[in-house]
């Protein structure tokens, strides 16, 4: 009987060593997205010899909560529960026979839905190791719907240029959320704004807001939005309707008497286009002899006066009404075509500081000219010898003396001989024997003066 426990138990420990080699092989996580399809591998790993599988059980294991999804017994065969029998089958075939062969037990998803999202546990129950399992945590993402639209159809620029959102970029019941970006060479600014679903999706919603004017029309706003590794990007061309902006051509500054064939016309960039122009002259009347023709007058026949004045042009639209002014004068000749106005500024501009500079050189060479003469002229006087040098200037009086005017007695006592003297005297007498311009009579020596200071008209 103690033999008989004996091999029992060394039996047992066989069985329970060999059982130790077994292993339920699966995936640690799967992913798939809504809609799609997607296994989860379940295949049990037997021992040498193999153990017996008496059951087969799939869980979903959510917030803590086993629930049962499909059973495979031998002898009861495969069973799918609700909500899940429609949608999960086991994979291989071998599995629903008689005599099923039970070491595969993928099951397979179809019709993928958010609340399949959960942790799935294979559990083998075998005899006599007992009970084996392992664990797949399953993820499904929601592929976002993505639209973008413009706000309006039409975008009117008011004059207040008031903001205003011109499109709309959304990306609905996404998992996990979007990211969006804009991509234009407009000048505005997004808003972002994400709302989370009940179903566990998000919804990312963005605005881009600009001051709609003529320079926003026909721009391109395209809205790039990135899920996971994928972009997805939608444009729009912005339709912006605006008031005419008013140009008045064809004055070129260069109506003169007699000239033919002149004309103004009335430019108006406008969104929708302009339908009425209208003309008026300020101060009066239009001319006589003009022709309106659409958004152009013109004047038939030889220029004249009669046709300088200030011409306006309004243009209007579906949006609003703006004007054009341009000032016609008239000159008598044709005005002298030549270069540019600003390449004659230039020209002369040059010119006039050459001479400037010319000027100035000429006053300083003259100037050191002067100066070096007469350094000259002083040291020849210093280096003649004694008996040619000039007489030395008489002695100053004392203030007192020079008060009144010189006598010919002073003028006797400073002697004869003195040149300075002699050529005063020669240059007062011939002074005084020329007549002067205005009279024949003799001058006195108060003549002198204003006859030396007034040029003639001949002069």
């Amino acid at each position: 009987m103690a033999v008989y426990v004996g091999i029992w138990a060394l039996l047992l420990a066989l069985n329970i060593q060999a059982g130790s080699g077994q292993m339920v092989q699966m995936d640690t996580s799967k992913s798939g997205f809504v809609g799609s399809q997607v296994e989860l591998r379940c295949v049990f790993s037997n021992s040498n010899p193999p153990v017996k599988i008496s059951q087969v059980t799939w869980q979903k294991l959510l917030n803590g909560t086993k629930q049962n999804v499909a059973i495979a017994n031998p002898a009861l065969g495969v069973s799918v529960l609700p909500p899940f029998k429609e949608r999960v089958s086991f994979k291989h075939a071998a599995v629903r026979h008689r005599t099923p062969s039970l070491e595969d037990t993928t099951i397979v998803f179809s019709n993928l839905q958010l609340s399949d999202e959960a942790a799935y546990i294979c559990e083998y129950t075998t005899f006599p190791a007992g009970n084996r399992e392992n664990m797949v945590n399953l993820t499904v993402y929601a592929r976002p719907m993505t639209r973008m639209t413009l706000t309006t159809p039409t975008i009117v620029a008011r004059a207040q240029k008031r903001k205003m959102t011109v499109a709309t970029c959304v990306s609905a019941n996404g998992k996990p959320p979007s990211v969006i970006k804009w991509d234009t060479r407009l000048k505005g600014e997004a808003t972002y704004q994400e709302t989370r679903n009940q179903n566990g999706t998000v919804t990312v919603r963005s605005n881009y807001v600009v001051i709609p004017s003529r320079e926003t029309h026909k721009q391109k706003l395209t809205c790039i939005v990135t899920y996971r590794n994928e972009k997805i990007t939608d444009s729009v061309v912005l339709n912006v309707q605006y008031e005419p902006e008013v140009q008045i051509e064809g004055f070129d500054g260069n109506w003169y008497l007699n000239r033919q064939n002149v004309q103004l016309t009335c430019r108006a960039d406008a969104n929708p286009p302009v339908t009425i122009y209208q003309w008026k002259l300020l101060n009066g009347s239009l001319p006589s002899n003009v022709e309106i023709k659409n958004n152009t007058l013109f004047f038939k026949g030889p220029v004249t006066y009669d046709l300088a004045g200030t011409y306006v042009c309004d243009a209007t639209n579906g949006i609003g009404t703006r004007t054009g002014i341009v000032d016609v004068n008239i000159t008598e000749k044709p005005m002298a075509q030549g270069p540019p106005g600003g390449v004659i500024g230039i020209l002369g501009g040059v010119v006039a500081i050459g001479l400037i500079i010319g000027v100035a050189v000429t006053v300083v060479m003259v100037h050191r000219r002067q100066q070096k003469t007469r350094t000259e002229t002083d040291n020849d006087l210093t280096d003649l010898p004694p008996a040619h040098k000039p007489a030395p200037p008489p002695p100053k009086k004392k203030n007192s003396d020079m008060k009144g005017h010189l006598t010919s007695d002073d003028i006797q006592n400073s002697g004869h001989k003195d040149c300075d003297v002699q050529y005063a005297e020669l240059d007062t007498a011939a002074l005084a024997s020329s007549p002067s311009p205005r009279s024949s009579a003799h001058t006195g020596p108060g003549d002198l003066v204003e006859y030396a200071t007034i040029q003639p008209s001949s002069h």
